[in-house]
């Protein structure tokens, strides 16, 4: 069973209808393999400590607060109780401001996922009004949240017997694709070799399936913690020689097609036979275009 510690309380508040809700973190890296920064002669794990960048002296942790830099070197101090004064509405309350298409929202927005779940049973009945009318809308709720000292977007859209809130990223915290995409080239691709990548493409046709995701890394590392742990030795890899040999890239998709067992490629007429037929419809279009003229 899952902690329900929540993440965030608070109420969802659509216009007049308000109900108390709870979030928790959708995502969870407890099950993956850390490590620890230790000292390689003693074999004790290291500490972390901050330094003044100035007088190279430790500091403690009551000497440390936050600061934001108005010039170079120059900073103005926010305590702690400061930055809880900054109160605004979203600071306990998620208030739907609008209901948009799912399809219109822009995956590259997309950022942390919650579950949003009913706190206490007097806001039940208000939230399965809220969340069943979005499900026969078919739109997704964006609203405004505060966490961690900071306004998010969040996207809600409901899920099974309760809510799934996403929190978007701002339009300044994307990075405008031009910058990486401008400098691509255009270079002519034949239609057969379009075809060719279309066949690989089908071949390896699938549904959208989770539970098929294996993290081969995550399962490498905690068979080198095994061994390591057991005393044996780990033996080091010889890096892999690159070849030299260059194919074409229309023999590199016929190699492809013809060595996917994931399944059955699409059967296609030979060159003949597509010479032949593309033949017979020039004929055609001509015999056509002179009884026109005629």
């Amino acid at each position: 069973m899952a902690p329900r510690r929540a993440y965030w309380k608070g109420s969802l508040k659509l216009s007049l209808v308000t109900c108390p809700v709870a979030l928790y973190p959708a995502s969870t890296s407890v099950e993956k393999t850390r490590f620890h920064m230790i000292n390689t002669e003693t074999g004790n794990r290291l500490k972390q400590q901050m330094i003044d960048e100035d007088t190279g002296e430790v500091v403690e942790k009551d000497q440390k607060g936050r600061g934001y830099e108005v010039r170079k070197g120059k900073y103005v101090q926010i305590e702690k109780e400061e930055l809880e004064a900054v109160q605004i509405e979203s600071s306990h309350t998620i208030e739907i401001d609008s209901f948009v298409p799912a399809e219109e929202i822009d995956k590259r927005y997309l950022d942390h996922p919650y579950y949003i779940a009913p706190e206490g049973k007097a806001g039940v009945e208000a939230f399965a009004v809220i969340r069943d009318a979005m499900k026969d809308k078919g739109r997704v709720a964006l609203a405004r949240i505060v966490l961690t000292n900071r306004e998010h977007v969040i996207a809600i859209e409901p899920l099974g017997k309760g809510l799934l809130g996403t929190t978007l990223r701002y339009p300044y915290e994307l990075r405008d694709a031009d910058d990486y995409f401008d400098d691509i080239k255009s270079p002519k691709i034949s239609k057969d070799m379009v075809e060719l990548a279309g066949h690989i493409l089908d071949t390896k046709a699938a549904h959208f399936d989770p539970s098929k995701f294996k993290d081969d890394y995550e399962t490498a590392l905690k068979a080198l913690v095994k061994r390591k742990a057991a005393g044996k030795s780990i033996k080091i890899p010889e890096p892999e020689e690159k070849s030299d040999n260059v194919v074409s890239l229309m023999d590199a998709l016929k190699q492809s097609l013809k060595g996917n067992k994931g399944g059955k490629p699409a059967q296609r007429r030979p060159p003949s036979a597509r010479s032949g037929g593309r033949a017979a419809k020039k004929a055609h279009r001509s015999a056509a275009r002179a009884r026109k003229a005629s």
